[in-house]
């Protein structure tokens, strides 16, 4: 099925789906010293809401969850703030332009860091097919398959540089997509340095009238290597949930010209 958007088209038949399955084994990443997720039959006396296990109908699960800890989350400005801001709410559009480019983030004293230098020269904000990058994803190098399932609490992973966020603030980037647990550097003492710079938060007590309330960071995505850089339509696609955060699906689109 092809859709057209200006002067391309994509193929909706053909998703290229960049998020990370929460499951309740080993295999599930985990962040921010936590345990994994927790997904079980609700039991009520001598009920199990297992088909399996003869007594049920139905599989009727109770899932347990953090969705900054356990994947592929998307997550609004209400993050860090004092007020209540919700990802429901604040994002209401769900296809984006986008772009996706790869870096190998640079040695800086004890730290892996991505640098503003470093996405200058790998983003390209003027091309044939959009007239306006809506959305940014980075790939990290190395890029293993180990990143679905990395133990990362305690391991220091890399990060996005305050000014390589600002940079992406001021190219007008309004969704930014990563495959670290974290814009952020793990232990920064609450600075939160790289988050604040994207939605332009000065007060997260009060906040001000500038911050940018409709603009989303997605953390701990997974993008294959036979995956090139360049442009797509993204999709994101989160649950309905009323929290700063939820668990998300982003889809990428190849974009073909018309």
């Amino acid at each position: 099925m092809l859709a057209t958007i200006n002067n391309f088209q994509i193929d909706l038949s053909k998703p290229i789906d960049i998020s990370i399955p929460l499951t309740n084994t080993d295999e599930n990443p985990i962040a921010w010293y936590i345990e994994k997720p927790i997904i079980e039959p609700v039991v009520i006396g001598d009920w199990i809401g297992k088909v399996s296990d003869g007594k049920s109908s139905t599989n009727f699960n109770n899932i347990f969850f953090n969705p900054h800890g356990h994947g592929t989350h998307t997550e609004c400005l209400g993050h860090i703030t004092n007020d209540f801001y919700s990802v429901n709410q604040s994002l209401q559009q769900f296809f984006f332009c986008a772009q996706l480019i790869s870096i190998a983030p640079e040695q800086k004293d004890t730290d892996l860091v991505i640098s503003k230098e470093q996405v200058k020269n790998s983003l390209s904000l003027v091309n044939a097919n959009f007239d306006k990058i809506e959305a940014l994803i980075i790939r990290t190098y190395p890029n293993e398959r180990a990143k679905k399932s990395r133990k990362y609490s305690n391991t220091n992973p890399p990060y996005l540089s305050e000014e390589a966020a600002i940079y992406i603030r001021e190219s007008g980037i309004k969704h930014l997509l990563i495959d670290l647990p974290s814009v952020d550097k793990e232990h920064d003492e609450g600075k939160l340095l790289a988050h604040k710079a994207f939605w332009n938060l000065k007060n997260v007590e009060k906040v001000n009238e500038d911050a940018r309330f409709d603009c989303t960071i997605t953390e701990m995505i997974f993008v294959s290597d036979t995956i090139a850089d360049g442009d797509y339509v993204l999709n994101i696609q989160i649950a309905s949930f009323e929290n700063d955060a939820s668990p998300s699906k982003p889809v990428l689109y190849a974009v073909q010209t018309l």
